[in-house]
């Protein structure tokens, strides 16, 4: 089959075409701008790309599927003619990925307002190590599996990111609806996404959905600890495995301890140890992350009718070839851009991290904090996604960022598509930091954040400092520029 997607250069849109590719389709796309890294990967693999949309084109090209991404909108050229003609079936890329390449695998889906693409590596990862050959799909870059996507082996699972994000303009179903979850994982759940849910309960009605198609013989891996999780109810027509920190759950995460050099900490299945974990990488919420992807892992490889009494018995009395080898974490390099160290040195560190949500900024600021005690701490935050441009979450905002020592705010992304009084107040934080004691500057533009910065952390060669950027988008490349600064 010859498949077409418009919006080929997006993560998850190029790595689903990488997909169809390896299952020996034809496939070609285009996109707005035609831009590495993704641009770069889909050429070496032979894609077609073509740059920008143009309805004769598409129709001269005449493929038997069009897949339109989710960033595409009504008004788009080839949209339009789409609509207008019926001339070709168009599909969602979550539709496509149902039934082109989770129909029929045993799929794991990781699901979860945050954590999602580094748990989602982490449960490949892991089945990799153990042998196996699942097919994965992951929303980011990461170092470990080594591709961000891979068909993998059909009798072997398949992990995909799901997010709970719209499907396309003419879907607006959640796109983990369409993923078929054998075992589902619901790292946590938080309002987000004010531009297409109403509220946490809004939220909290998609998650439940998501859990109604998990089978019988199925599994959700439920962060035990999250009461907004709890609040689904007792899920009580599937098997549920319960893992946190607390008690009451299957599995649980004791004796967490940071340095700067990575974290350790002790899981426990059903009151058994199962591993001392020693790995690289930071924070409570990774550890939380690997508790969750090895469960799920763990899980994945039991039969159908095994249930999880089976994985106690093997850690009990010995069953290390059914056994996850937890060693391999202390292995795991994890994903570009989640708290990604650009530089380490001695009296510099910078930090790279997608955080556009307050409760990550917090955890990434206290992990920061923990790790690297006698830095001073320079947060920069580009208010960029749908909902951290706008007022929904200022206070949450507010409260995180005071976890760091100096604050800059670049200028919000797309401003005039905001009424003045939706818009993310950066004076009104400014405000707030100082009464805080933390030092706060709203930039005009990303160059100047960029010169205040600069100037701000020269005195590195005496006086420890850590900058640490967060957003979901480029930052304008000021992130690279003050990277690779000359420093002594």
């Amino acid at each position: 089959m010859r498949i077409y997607f418009m919006g080929i250069c997006g993560t998850a849109m190029g790595h689903a075409a990488l997909l169809a590719h390896a299952a020996g389709h034809e496939v070609l796309g285009c996109d707005a701008n035609v831009y590495p890294p993704m641009s770069t990967v889909l050429a070496e693999a032979g894609i077609a790309l073509h740059e920008g949309f143009d309805a004769k084109r598409l129709a001269a090209l005449a493929p038997d599927l069009v897949v339109i991404g989710n960033a595409m909108t009504r008004g788009n050229d080839e949209v339009e003619w789409l609509l207008d003609t019926r001339a070709l079936a168009f599909t969602s890329l979550p539709a496509l990925l149902a039934d082109h390449v989770l129909a029929g695998r045993r799929n794991l889906v990781i699901a979860g307002t945050h954590g999602k693409t580094t748990t989602t590596a982490l449960t490949a990862f892991l089945l990799r190590e153990h042998g196996r050959d699942p097919g994965y799909l992951i929303g980011g870059v990461p170092q470990d599996p080594p591709t961000g996507s891979h068909l993998g082996t059909p009798s072997d699972p398949f992990v995909i990111e799901g997010d709970e994000y719209d499907s396309a303009f003419f879907d607006k179903r959640s796109k983990f609806i369409h993923y078929a979850p054998h075992v589902a994982v619901l790292n946590n759940l938080e309002f987000d996404h004010a531009d297409i849910f109403r509220d946490l309960a809004d939220v909290q009605r998609t998650f439940r959905h998501l859990t109604r198609i998990v089978p019988r013989n199925g599994w959700i891996v439920l962060n035990g600890d999250d009461d907004n999780l709890r609040a689904l109810g007792d899920l009580s027509w599937t098997r549920v495995v319960r893992v946190g920190t607390g008690e009451h759950n299957d599995v649980r995460l004791t004796d967490f301890a940071e340095r700067a050099d990575g974290a350790s900490f002790t899981l426990h299945w059903r009151g058994a140890k199962w591993h001392n974990v020693r790995w690289s990488q930071p924070g409570l919420y990774n550890a939380r992350n690997a508790a969750m992807a090895a469960t799920a892992a763990q899980l994945a490889l039991l039969a159908p009718g095994d249930g999880p009494e089976l994985v106690t018995y093997y850690i009990t009395n010995g069953g290390a070839k059914a056994l996850l080898d937890l060693e391999v974490l202390g292995r795991f390099r994890g994903v570009k851009r989640r708290q990604e160290m650009l530089v380490n040195t001695t009296m510099m560190k910078v930090v790279e991290d997608f955080g556009h949500h307050p409760t990550a900024l917090s955890e990434t600021l206290q992990s920061l904090r923990a790790r690297f005690p006698q830095h001073v701490i320079h947060a920069a935050f580009e208010p960029r996604s749908n909902t951290s441009r706008t007022k929904v979450m200022q206070g949450a905002f507010m409260r995180s960022l005071a976890l760091a020592d100096e604050v800059y705010l670049g200028p919000i992304a797309r401003i005039e598509k905001l009424k003045p009084e939706e818009r993310f107040d950066t004076e009104a934080l400014v405000q707030f930091l100082d009464a805080q004691g933390v030092h706060g500057y709203a930039a005009p533009t990303n160059a100047a954040l960029l010169e205040r910065l600069v100037e701000n952390t020269k005195d590195a060669a005496t006086k420890a400092q850590l900058v640490v950027f967060f957003t979901n988008g480029s930052f304008d490349g000021i992130i690279r520029q003050f990277a690779d600064m000359p420093r002594a």
